[in-house]
């Protein structure tokens, strides 16, 4: 298992690295660049305007490809594919990854949209909402004609609760929220894809305990692609991954943990996340109920730490290192399930 593991994360290190080479003068060429919103902190227009976006391209072929390879030196030895508990991993895994990759079209699409009008405003959010209940969707129903009935939530330490059908609603809406928590993280250079490092790194070791040999190669693909795309992205940005790649790395971070059904243990090690679309949710709430308050200076949150002077890397290192510890206890949670 290890030879595929340290395969899976050079492939996809250097393939996405490489792309980078290529991408990115595309991009400038096409003229792919950034449009910032107004309502953003001031700065941003003079820092960011006209950075190429849509760079998320770059670390789905790299983790696709990266996780092409573990699979195939999983199956040769055996690992995959070799029996009915194996074959569900497999099925599993293809179920996670065509989720994650038609997240990241919804994300394209949007993108693209954005850049041909040269406006910060693609498709609309009950147009995005559609497309991504629609992946949801999708998932569910490939899920369960698979053979995957499983509608358990298991707590650590306390027990397992059966949700029968609405298992599928409260799921679907966890991972819609999920998805768009992970898009509205993709605010500074390197945030996004350095908190997603950590969650990738943090589920390749819960599934490798859990044996699910399929879901380690995938977190161990997209952490690598996450460190390819840094090389980037890390500020100040070369290029910007955009919806496309935000979306993307959004089902990546829902589909690991509902795809294992350690709904929980997702749970906790994505607060960054969650904490971040939260602040959003309880802002609009309280300007509406205030007739124009804020509670914060600016959401999703690391503006308002922005607002407060915050260096971007220093706030990247901060949100990195509480999702490594939130991570930390998803981790002892998993002799608990």
């Amino acid at each position: 298992m290890l030879l595929p593991i340290i395969v899976t994360a050079f492939v996809a290190v250097v393939v996405t690295a490489l792309l980078g080479l290529v991408l990115i003068p595309w991009l400038r060429k096409l003229k792919f660049g950034q449009t910032i919103l107004d309502i953003g902190p001031i700065w941003h227009k003079k820092d960011k305007q006209g950075t190429p976006t849509m760079g998320g391209m770059m670390f789905i072929i790299g983790t696709v490809a990266a996780l092409t390879a573990g699979v195939i030196l999983l199956t040769l030895d055996g690992t995959l594919g070799a029996d009915t508990v194996a074959q569900k991993d497999l099925f599993g895994l293809i179920a996670a990854v065509g989720a994650a990759f038609f997240f990241g079209f919804i994300g394209f699409l949007d993108d693209f949209i954005k850049v041909k009008k040269k406006q910060n405003e693609g498709l609309t959010p009950m147009q995005k909402i559609i497309l991504q209940v629609l992946v949801i969707a999708a998932y569910f129903t490939a899920r369960y004609l698979s053979g995957d009935t499983n509608t358990v939530i298991k707590f650590p330490f306390i027990g397992d609760l059966d949700l029968w059908y609405f298992y599928y609603i409260i799921m679907g809406l966890a991972i819609l929220y999920i998805v768009n928590a992970v898009n509205l993280t993709d605010g500074l250079d390197g945030l996004c894809s350095s908190v997603t490092f950590v969650y990738c790194i943090i589920f390749a070791i819960i599934s490798g305990i859990l044996g699910y040999a399929g879901f380690t190669l995938l977190s161990v693909a997209a952490a690598g692609g996450c460190l390819g795309f840094l090389i980037w992205n890390w500020h100040p940005a070369k290029v910007f991954m955009g919806d496309t790649g935000s979306m993307f790395f959004g089902g990546i971070v829902a589909m690991t943990g509902v795809g294992m059904h350690v709904e929980v243990l997702m749970v906790i090690a994505a607060a960054v996340y969650i904490w971040e679309a939260l602040t959003v949710l309880i802002q609009m709430t309280y300007f509406k109920l205030t007739h124009g308050k804020r509670l914060f200076r600016m959401t999703p949150i690391h503006h308002s730490f922005e607002m407060r002077g915050w260096k971007e890397q220093k706030i990247v290192i901060v949100f990195s290192l509480i999702g490594a510890v939130f991570g930390t206890v998803s981790i002892l949670l998993v002799n608990g399930l």
